[in-house]
C-alpha cells in the first residue's frame, strides 16, 4: 500500500504524489472501500484509483538505474508518461 504524500509512476497517469488515501461508497447501504486521491506532476486533474483491485498499473517510482536502462528503449520513446517519469527521476537524482 502507498503511503499519503508519496511519489509513485501510475502507468495511465504517469508521475503522481499520493494526496490522500480515503473511504467512498457508491451509497449509504455499501461498504466505503480505500481509494488513492492521485494528483499527476504534469497534469491539473486528480484521479481516484481503488487501493484494492485496481487495474491501472501502480508501482514504486523507477531507481535511477531502472530510468537509466529505460531510457534506452523504445517503449521510452513512444510512452509520454514513461517519458516524464523517467526524466522526471533522472532530473531529481541528479539535484541531489
Amino acid at each position: 500500500m502507498f503511503q499519503k504524500k508519496q511519489i509513485i509512476y501510475s502507468e495511465t497517469l504517469g508521475v503522481c504524489v499520493v494526496d490522500n488515501i480515503v473511504s467512498l461508497a457508491a451509497s449509504k447501504r455499501e461498504k466505503a472501500v480505500p481509494y488513492y486521491v492521485l494528483k499527476p506532476v504534469f497534469e491539473d486533474k486528480v484521479s481516484y484509483i481503488p487501493v484494492e483491485h485496481h487495474r491501472v498499473v501502480l508501482r514504486d517510482m523507477f531507481t535511477r538505474e531502472e530510468a537509466l536502462k529505460l531510457k534506452e528503449t523504445e517503449q521510452y520513446k513512444n510512452d509520454k508518461h514513461l517519458r516524464q517519469a523517467v526524466d522526471y527521476v533522472l532530473d531529481k537524482v541528479a539535484i541531489k
